[in-house]
């Protein structure tokens, strides 16, 4: 029921202001009449109430403006709580939303566009240094997460501590967040767990976030892998992203909680379009991997791209790919060259490599090849071994640089100590005489190193070099073992090289049955040489009964790919009715 506007309240602003006060719960409109005639009169809390009634819509239409012109004015004559609401105000971006709380939530996402850091700091200052443990909390915060030349850790660290003291869940928080920078052993996040309790009883979502890392790892509390999700849980459904990504991750590979995929990808969901960049790169990814359903690239590809614009260099560079390839988004090599340049902008070695790749097939800015030289060569002198083997690699091929073998070779030789890569293409350099003494022995050490580390082409190298004896003994069987087990891998000309063993000549056990299925396999896969060796098997029948129609087929499939002798023996072939090709097996 509304209530009568007493005859004192038209009469006297201060009894206008309290009357306003009494029908506020019941007469929002009235009441804002009568705080507004208060406020007129100057007094401090009638405009501070004015200027809260136009923020948050009540009693009269939603006005930032109006709502900063009036607190404002209260500000102005020492009105702490408008000192600090306008302090919040500025960081908010004088935006709408603004919360109810004085004091905006701190240390969650960043600061939206159009914040005024020197009006906010200005006004919490002066509410600080007049007591309010809220209006020091926020003086911390802007000390600490403003622009630079506002930042002083230090005197950050004393507002949070005073705020702390005098109770504010926000200087607690603060204060825990600037011990943690600091905190070097278990007595020192002992001490962080100790100051940071009153902002998680608070149910500050930032703490709860903080509390769920620290019980998880066991920093300064027992560890506790479940607690430290349920403390995530709490954080995520207050709404911190950092929260909503952790629990997630937890729910989607069971970690401290029963695995629930599709709830883990919801959370995960809700914190990349939160801005969790991190967050929407793994959505990316589990989209791109598939699992119990084929992988959904057009879904992977927008969440990369989100990830990509927010600056993750990984998400850049699985994009650069989606788009090298076609999958999920339209083939485009120009666009894959520009998501590969921003990830190696962003110091992703690999897109650099994929990206001197790109245009050394003629796509992307041949500008590209200096840049990544250059990008290579930054890296490999900071000690990135992985950056030397590829700066290596542009010296001894001319990429981006003047070709210099002799000093492609040192930079892949250091390299090589760790990285697989480079341990192949040592060897090359070494069995060829490239940069260095041509050296069979050594190349066959680096070669088996790297075959060690499974890296299928020195597998097959290896095995070469076995089968002719370079650089050691001839060893047949063991050349053989290494092609099974590349070509098992899919390397096609490792099949067909076990094909050739197995075709007879050679130290292991001849078997025309066996050599016929590995030349089938690579033949499929498009191999010309194998091709032929098929064509030959089926004309004359080495491994089982003649198939002249299909032995035609693959016979005219190598001659069209310019393999010499497949045109003779096309030629002495005998005409013969064709047939459709038959379906594909697999390979042995």
């Amino acid at each position: 029921m509304k209530q009568t506007v007493s005859v004192w309240a038209r009469l006297s602003p201060r009894a206008a202001l309290k009357q306003a006060e009494r029908v506020a719960h019941e007469d929002r409109a009235a009441a804002f009449r009568l705080f507004a005639r208060a406020a007129r009169a100057g007094i401090a809390e009638a405009e501070y109430r004015v200027g809260r009634c136009y923020l948050e819509g009540t009693g009269v239409p939603p006005s930032v403006a109006e709502g900063a012109r009036w607190l404002e004015r209260a500000a102005a004559q020492d009105h702490l709580a408008a000192q600090v609401k306008l302090a919040g105000l500025h960081v908010q971006g004088v935006a709408p939303g603004v919360p109810d709380d004085a004091v905006p939530r701190l240390f969650g996402n960043a600061a939206p566009e159009g914040a005024d850091f020197t009006a906010a700091e200005r006004w919490a200052r002066r509410a600080a240094d007049a007591g309010s443990a809220e209006a020091q909390a926020l003086l911390g915060y802007l000390l600490t997460s403003g622009p630079e030349t506002m930042r002083d850790e230090a005197a950050a660290q004393l507002w949070y501590e005073r705020s702390a003291r005098a109770g504010a869940p926000q200087g607690a928080l603060g204060y825990a967040l600037s011990l943690a920078r600091s905190a070097k052993d278990d007595a020192d996040h002992q001490r962080v767990v100790e100051e940071l309790r009153p902002a998680v009883e608070a149910g500050l979502p930032t703490a709860l976030y903080l509390m769920g890392v620290l019980t998880e790892h066991g920093m300064g509390v027992a560890k506790d892998r479940e607690a430290g999700v349920q403390f995530y849980r709490q954080a995520a459904e207050k709404g911190d992203r950092n929260g909503q990504a952790r629990y997630g991750l937890a729910l989607l590979g069971g970690q401290g909680i029963a695995q629930n995929p599709a709830e883990g990808e919801s959370w995960l969901r809700r914190a990349a379009l939160a801005g969790d960049r991190e967050a929407a790169a793994i959505l990316g990814d589990l989209y791109a991997r598939g699992g119990k359903l084929p992988p959904n690239y057009a879904e992977a590809a927008m969440w990369f791209r989100r990830a990509a614009d927010a600056g993750h260099a990984g998400a850049a560079r699985a994009l650069g790919l989606l788009h090298l390839t076609g999958a999920g988004t339209a083939r485009d090599p120009e666009e894959a060259a520009r998501w590969f340049r921003l990830s190696a902008e962003g110091g992703d070695t690999k897109s650099a490599a994929d990206l001197a790749n790109l245009v050394l097939r003629g796509d992307g800015d041949p500008a590209d090849l200096v840049r990544t030289r250059q990008w290579f060569e930054e890296a490999a002198n900071a000690g990135d071994l992985v950056a030397a083997f590829n700066y290596g690699v542009c010296l001894a091929e001319g990429v981006g640089v003047e070709r210099n073998e002799r000093l492609g070779v040192q930079w892949v030789r250091r390299a090589a100590k760790t990285v697989v890569n480079a341990q192949h293409y040592y060897g090359r350099m070494l069995l060829e005489g490239r940069g260095v003494a041509a050296d069979p022995v050594e190349a066959r050490v680096w070669m088996s190193r790297a075959a060690e580390g499974g890296h299928l082409d020195a597998q097959v190298a290896l095995a070469d070099m076995m089968v002719k004896g370079l650089g050691g003994e001839r060893d047949h069987a063991g050349a053989y073992a290494l092609y099974g087990r590349a070509a098992g891998q899919g390397h096609v000309g490792a099949m067909f090289a076990a094909g050739a063993l197995k075709g007879g000549g050679h130290d292991v056990p001849q078997d025309r049955a066996v050599a016929q299925q590995w030349f089938r396999a690579a033949a499929e896969r498009g191999h010309a040489l194998a091709q032929m060796m098929l064509g030959r098997y089926l004309a004359r029948g080495l491994a089982g009964s003649p198939d002249l129609a299909e032995a035609r087929m693959w016979t005219e499939r190598a001659a069209a790919q310019g393999v010499e002798g497949a045109a003779l023996d096309l030629a002495a072939l005998p005409p013969v009715a064709r047939r459709a090709p038959q379906p594909a097996t697999a390979a042995s």
